[in-house]
């Protein structure tokens, strides 16, 4: 018994001092120590994980022979690592994750193209990654989650399923060449005098952007799903290429700066069509073209005119209703009803609460809908992260108990 005791505690010292090393064939290489670096970038290529442990730093430097990580790239919950680079990594199979690395202010990987996908998140000392030209242009997720970065430049992925940047504070430029995202673009909360620029963006599935100071997307023809502006500074919104919304909502909800929107060749929403609470938008008259909302319409502001010449079918209820008087544009809007709009109609000016109502246009036609149910969902899934995690540790307690 006394040998089996010896040999296991020799066994843990070996491994915590790193004699037994790194391998190119191991499942895991987990990096300890420069020396383990060293070892890793002496492999070609690495078939599974690379994982830098908690205790790895100040620097680690895996660039030498290493071209492919065919797993994860991975360091998280590291507060001694000062930087992380490579000048020989191509290709990252799974995930390239760094997640509460407290003190990494240098990220250097100059020869990285493409990667499973970007997962950071509570990076507090690093200003800017450092890629090669033209940088990451693979993909398949992209989520930077509250950190310190100024630029994101050198990510320059085509295409893309899903995208989420927030809590960047002081992210105050973003420009990407994507031309396709096939799920969701998500930005809120980064730097005030943030500017993004999607020149090349032809189609995306949804978009929710909040707290940017400009946005352009000069490409953009087709959205999917829905495309919602919220608590923007921004002072306009062009759209010039966009004709169809298919399936889902159109919404532009508290941007207090917004005195223009022009979509001017949109022809189709699937969905609902909200714009409210734009207390500087006087003039909505940027959609000549539209001539189908699936949903219904809710148009709530500080509006002295409303036009919307092309629209022919409403599936849904119609309410447009402004704090300032719009007594010709309710005339000339007063022969949808009945016809064009197929649930209730309502158009009223001089109602000093028109800013307060912000709630969405329903897709399915109604006059409001409530994110209650999503929320709830959302609520949920914790607790049954919660059961698991209990039933994997009542399961880890009867294998010790087992043993000893």
């Amino acid at each position: 018994m006394y040998s089996k005791q010896i040999l296991s505690a020799v066994a843990a010292l070996s491994m915590a001092s790193g004699v037994f090393g790194v391998g190119c064939d191991d499942p895991t290489a987990t990096i300890r120590s420069a020396a383990d670096a060293t070892q890793v970038a002496n492999c070609e290529s690495i078939d599974g994980d690379v994982v830098i442990a908690t205790t790895a730093g100040p620097d680690i430097d895996i660039g030498g022979r290493l071209q492919e990580i065919g797993g994860d790239l991975r360091a998280e919950n590291n507060g001694l690592l000062n930087s992380l680079r490579s000048d020989s990594l191509q290709t990252i199979g799974g995930a390239f994750a760094l997640k509460n690395v407290t003190k990494l202010s240098t990220l250097s990987f100059s020869r990285l193209g493409e990667v499973g996908s970007i997962d950071w998140a509570t990076l507090n000392a690093l200003p800017e990654p450092t890629f090669g030209n033209p940088g990451i242009t693979k993909a398949k997720s992209v989520t930077i989650a509250d950190t310190f970065i100024e630029n994101i430049d050198g990510i320059n992925v085509e295409s893309v399923t899903d995208m989420n940047i927030n809590n960047n504070r002081r992210l105050t430029k973003f420009s990407t060449s994507i031309k396709s995202l096939s799920n969701t673009l998500y930005v809120q909360a980064n730097g005030l005098n943030l500017t993004m620029e999607m020149p090349n963006l032809e189609w995306i599935a949804n978009m929710t952007i909040a707290n940017v100071t400009s946005f352009s997307v000069p490409s953009l023809h087709t959205v999917n799903g829905s495309m919602r502006f919220d608590s923007n500074y921004f002072t306009h919104f062009i759209a010039a290429n966009l004709t169809s919304i298919e399936q889902g909502d159109l919404s532009f909800v508290s941007n207090p700066q917004l005195t223009n929107i022009s979509i001017a060749n949109l022809q189709q929403i699937g969905g609902g069509f909200t714009i409210a609470n734009n207390t500087a938008l006087e003039e909505l008259d940027g959609f000549g073209d539209l001539n189908e909302i699936g949903g219904a319409v809710k148009v709530r502001g500080s509006f002295t005119n409303v036009e919307l010449p092309s629209l022919r079918d409403v599936k849904g209820a119609f309410e447009v209703v402004s704090t300032e008087d719009i007594g010709d544009s309710c005339t000339n809007l007063g022969s949808l009803e009945g016809s064009v709009v197929q649930g209730d109609y309502n158009c009223q000016g001089n109602d000093a609460n028109a800013n307060n109502d912000t709630s969405d246009a329903s897709s399915d036609g109604s006059s409001s809908s409530s994110n209650g149910t999503a929320n709830h969902e959302n609520a949920a899934s914790p607790v049954g992260a919660s059961i698991s995690s209990i039933v994997t540790l009542a399961a880890l307690g009867a294998l010790v108990t087992a043993f000893l």
